[in-house]
């Protein structure tokens, strides 16, 4: 008996995992227990006894919830009632941890791709623009504010040099005008014309002529009468500056305040808020410019020629006249420097060869070696300064081939004199061999005796 004991309790290890167990078996293996188990035998059988009771307080427990689950919801669930334990439907919007009483997670309204709950009602929401879906183009019309920072103090003279400068070279107010407006001056946009004088004054005539006009056309546009006395008060008080480069500033800033007041840029009463008020010596001289070229222009409207007329806007007569008038100075006194001067007033870099033509002309029409000698020397001088290029020179001494038919008749040794002066200037480099090579020759007509009847002679 004691050996088909062992043999049992030894094997019984192996199989209680496999087959239940029922009371009456808890009876006999407690007499066994008590009866002829050793220490070590009934330790594991007490262990095993343990776990399987915490088996069925979980199986009791899951049985409960489920039977409440039926009783309270009344609703067969999802999953099929005569599957194995455990086999839930996939789709199921229920609990599936066995807990609680067996309603929809969150009401119905949790879930993937679920709308939310029975009766609720949503309101229209703003359009977010940081939503991954946010469609502009949906949103109807879009309107755009461009925000244009302030210039800065210090940046200001920077952003308007380049502007004046390129106005000096086009002369075109519109486009100054549609570069400010994309600038956004604020409180200091008068200090743009006081810039734009002080340029001015370092520059040609014409370019002050431009200044005149940009500040006319600018005026009721972009500035005020009040922005444009307020820079021409701090051109007034800059003037000990501004006569360390420009020593004729005063005289300057006075015809551009006259020129102001006569086109209505500046107020008729400018100048009268000065009278008694000025200490400086070189705004008095300034304003009290002003002040005699708007009384000797009091019946003009405008003063248009405070400033002469520019260069290209000069008739070709008027052009002609004064270079004639250059050459012929030049001869008398000999000053190569002032006629260089003279002919940069000017301003026509682009009818300088008018003046190669007209030294030319002159020399055919001289008498001795002085004026040929003279006109070399003002020509090369021309030459090397590059006052004068090379284009300029051809066209002038081409202008004179062409014409030296004519002025032979008026000069019967032109084409000798025209041969020797432009040998001269070939040595001296004022021209190129091939200009040089150029130049019409006459050939000499050779007759035969009166018996030959007159005929040339090959």
């Amino acid at each position: 008996m004691a050996t088909e004991v062992e043999t049992w309790s030894t094997a019984a290890p192996a199989d209680e995992s496999s087959r239940p167990y029922s009371d009456d078996e808890d009876a006999l293996n407690e007499v066994e227990v008590n009866g002829n188990w050793t220490p070590q035998e009934k330790a594991l059988h007490e262990a095993r006894l343990k776990a399987k009771a915490k088996r069925r307080l979980r199986k009791s427990s899951s049985r409960n919830s489920t039977s409440e689950s039926f009783s309270e919801s009344g609703d067969v669930p999802g999953g099929d009632p005569h599957s194995p334990k455990g086999k839930v439907n996939t789709n199921d919007r229920k609990s599936r941890a066995g807990k609680g009483r067996g309603l929809p997670k969150k009401g119905g309204a949790g879930g993937k791709g679920v709308w939310g709950a029975a009766g609720m009602v949503y309101e229209d929401e703003e359009p977010d623009a940081r939503d991954p879906n946010y469609d502009e183009s949906s949103q109807g019309d879009t309107v755009y504010a461009t925000v244009v920072p302030e210039v800065d103090e210090k940046e200001l003279e920077k952003m308007v040099n380049p502007i004046v400068q390129e106005y000096f070279e086009h002369g075109d107010t519109k486009e100054v005008e549609m570069l400010l407006k994309e600038l956004n001056l604020g409180p200091h946009k008068y200090e743009f014309s006081s810039l734009a004088v002080s340029l001015s004054l370092e520059g040609k005539a014409s370019h002050r002529e431009l200044t005149s006009r940009l500040l006319s056309d600018l005026s009721g546009k972009l500035m005020s009468q009040s922005d444009m006395a307020r820079a021409f008060d701090k051109m007034l008080k800059e003037l000990p500056d501004l006569i360390l480069d420009t020593p004729e500033a005063p005289q300057m800033l006075g015809q551009f305040i006259a020129r102001a007041i006569a086109d209505h840029v500046l107020p008729m009463s400018f100048l009268d808020c000065y009278k008694g008020k000025v200490d400086c010596e070189y705004a008095r001289v300034a304003l009290d410019r002003a002040a005699v070229l708007l009384t000797m222009k009091r019946e003009m409207v405008r003063l248009d020629n405070v400033w002469g007329v520019g260069g290209g806007l000069r008739p070709v007569k008027h052009l002609v006249k004064e270079m004639n008038l250059l050459l012929k100075e030049y001869l008398v006194s000999g000053d190569v420097s002032e006629a260089e001067r003279c002919l940069r007033d000017l301003e026509v870099p682009h009818f300088h060869h008018e003046l190669v033509y007209e030294a030319v002309v002159m020399v055919l029409e001289s008498k001795g070696d002085t004026a040929s000698h003279m006109m070399i020397k003002l020509l090369q001088s021309f030459w090397k300064t590059g006052l004068i290029t090379v284009d300029q020179m051809n066209r002038g001494f081409q202008r004179v081939y062409d014409e030296l038919p004519e002025i032979s008749l008026d000069v019967p040794h032109a084409h000798s004199i025209m041969e020797t002066f432009v040998d001269l200037c070939y040595q001296e480099s004022v021209i190129t061999k091939q200009l040089r090579d150029a130049c019409p020759s006459r050939g000499r007509k050779r007759f035969v005796s009166e018996g030959d009847g007159g005929m040339i002679k090959n």
